[in-house]
């Protein structure tokens, strides 16, 4: 039975960060594949400075290809609006009954957990990685020892979509932090001018 890491985002734009950090997870924790999820649209973020589903895809897909153990995955492009969590897990683990899944997420989300959607069912049937983020506050304590959360010791990064994109309208040079062939795709398309 593979062991699949599941790492949910909207990439908008998939920069060296997210890449840091899966790759980390799949090289150093015992999951087999991570699975890079792009969610069409989060229930808690504005839409509008979201690219089509298809261009982020598209910069995953370029982003992950010389990484055989992480790889891009639509899924959610298909499943019923707004996105949860707990139903994506359910329809991958009938479509793929050979394959374990379990759920990567940054030290922040871990302190909302509590709030989201059926979130009891997702730690009955799923492990839940952690990678660790600066972040205020501490998550709720019933978190902090369970057998089903590991926290990996992922080097901490602090790089986010929103600063990038900020960056690109403001004519700076970000290309350091974004694999070459996305920065590529976006100066191509002239996104986020």
């Amino acid at each position: 039975m593979k062991k699949i890491g599941l790492y949910f985002g909207t990439f908008n734009p998939i920069h060296i960060g997210h890449l840091a950090i899966a790759n980390y997870m799949a090289e150093f924790s015992d999951l087999d594949e991570l699975w890079m999820v792009v969610t069409p649209h989060n229930p808690h973020k504005k839409k509008n400075s979201l690219l089509d589903n298809h261009h982020r895809y598209e910069m995953v897909y370029r982003a992950t290809q010389s990484y055989p153990k992480l790889k891009p995955n639509d899924v959610e492009f298909k499943l019923p609006q707004p996105n949860y969590t707990v139903h994506t897990l359910a329809y991958l683990q009938e479509k793929h009954p050979q394959n374990q899944f379990h759920l990567i997420m940054g030290e922040d989300n871990l302190k909302s957990f509590h709030k989201w959607k059926n979130y009891e069912v997702i730690l009955e049937n799923h492990n839940i990685y952690v990678y660790p983020r600066i972040a205020e506050g501490i998550a709720e304590s019933q978190f902090t020892d369970h057998p089903k959360i590991h926290r990996i010791d992922a080097p901490i990064m602090e790089i986010s979509s929103t600063f990038i994109r900020k960056a690109i309208a403001d004519h700076k040079n970000i290309r350091p932090l974004l694999p070459e062939n996305v920065w590529e795709y976006i100066d191509e398309m002239n996104f986020y001018r």
